[in-house]
């Protein structure tokens, strides 16, 4: 009998009503918005009116990024899977899934095996629609811009310097560079335009970095999306504050702001929020979702995209600087796998034991490790993402690497 994929293993899952899931992380009702059953949202005004001390703050980070992979979000959850069975009061605050990704080859964001979040085809599939309210509001701006140029372009804009591109959830190379406009002059002016993945829009950075309503309405006005006609040392930006459009724009995202909670398959509270790419954003879930999970639970576990190289370091030097965040514990995810990729070794032959080619690939593993420890000067702790196929002298190496480091490492 072989494994059963993630999906049964979700649908086998029986939920606790998200009330209850509430409950157990202290929200009040009044901060409750039911989305059915096993998903809600979280009023962002718990933040302010909470007295709770805060927890400590974990974050969960990897090596590089590679086709094998190496399940951060798997480690994330199964983390605090394992923390609430040591008797310990747990959130976990995780990124939302985008469809893009979710339909090709990386798959979906939920977890996997029996470290899931669940409802895990809700949470990867539309979820409380944030990102079409993202979508709709990115959309909005484009539309108000080239409105504006057909009306007479009072603030002389030069539509070949628009920087604002329109976006759809979906990964779709025929709209990456378009032309449109056309139809003749009642249907707009033609020109050179394009889309851009949701979670690429700068409003999804935006928004997650927003502590509020106001902050996120003056954020959304400073947002640049063209310059002016005239010499490089004449042309002026032109804001979405100077279209007047940010208004607008924030009464679309007014509840794409608050967290959404769910659990993961051992009834832990999570909370799911955001999900702007690390490659061209900052690559975390909200600002309000993590201080929420760290305001409920005596321990909050994040994660950050990419590897700790990219995701992590802008966790750190974005994220942790505005809002004023330091985690108490990185925790750095790696295969053998992977490490065998790192070190030359092709897909189809991961499987089998190669010492040399894992040494090859030991030194990435080990440069994320003293970054964390050295450069950052945070405790971590290296968690290996176990394959059936890993041998003990492979999983030996990489611990005794580590531990030359002073670093310790653990099976998950």
């Amino acid at each position: 009998m072989g494994f059963k994929s993630d999906i049964e293993i979700a649908q086998e899952c029986v939920m606790e009503p998200i009330t209850k899931i509430a409950e157990k992380a202290g929200i009040d009702e009044k901060y409750l918005e039911q989305y059915g059953k096993y998903k809600a949202k979280i009023d962002y005004n718990l933040l302010k009116e909470s007295d709770a001390p805060n927890g400590k703050l974990i974050l969960v980070t990897a090596i590089n990024p590679t086709p094998a992979g190496e399940g951060k979000t798997t480690t994330t959850v199964g983390l605090a899977d394992g923390m609430q069975k040591l008797g310990k009061k747990v959130m976990v605050a995780l990124r939302e899934p985008s469809l893009g990704p979710v339909f090709g080859v990386k798959g979906g964001a939920a977890g996997g095996g029996y470290a899931q979040v669940v409802p895990m085809e809700d949470i990867n599939l539309h979820f409380t629609g944030d990102f079409h309210a993202i979508g709709a509001a990115n959309n909005l701006l484009a539309a108000m811009l080239d409105n504006h140029i057909y009306q007479g372009n009072e603030l002389n804009i030069d539509p070949r310097k628009i920087t604002w591109r329109r976006c759809v959830d979906m990964n779709d190379r025929q709209l990456r560079f378009i032309v449109d406009g056309l139809g003749g002059k009642t249907n707009g002016k033609p020109r050179e335009d394009g889309y851009d993945i949701t979670v690429a829009s700068e409003i999804m950075a935006v928004l997650c970095l927003a502590s509020d309503i106001t902050d996120l309405k003056a954020r959304l006005g400073r947002i640049i999306v063209g310059y002016t006609y005239g010499k490089a040392s004449e042309e002026k930006p032109v804001t979405a504050h100077d279209l007047h459009a940010e208004g607008a724009m924030c009464a679309l995202l007014k509840d794409a702001l608050k967290p959404n909670l769910v659990q993961t398959l051992e009834h832990v509270p999570a909370i799911v929020h955001g999900g702007p790419f690390a490659n061209i954003a900052h690559g975390c879930n909200s600002v309000i979702a993590t201080k929420m999970a760290m305001k409920l639970g005596d321990y909050a576990i994040t994660e950050a995209g990419f590897g700790a190289d990219l995701g992590a370091e802008k966790f750190l030097d974005i994220k942790c600087r505005m809002a004023g965040l330091t985690p108490n514990a990185v925790v750095i995810v790696a295969t053998v796998r992977a490490l065998k990729y790192n070190g030359g070794v092709p897909k189809a032959d991961l499987n089998k034991e190669n010492l040399e080619a894992l040494e090859k690939g030991l030194p990435n593993l080990l440069k994320h490790v003293s970054n964390i420890k050295n450069v950052y000067k945070l405790p971590c702790v290296v968690a290996i993402n176990a394959f059936p196929t890993d041998t003990k002298a492979e999983l030996d190496l990489v611990e005794q690497k580590c531990k030359e480091l002073g670093v310790n490492v653990a099976l998950s």
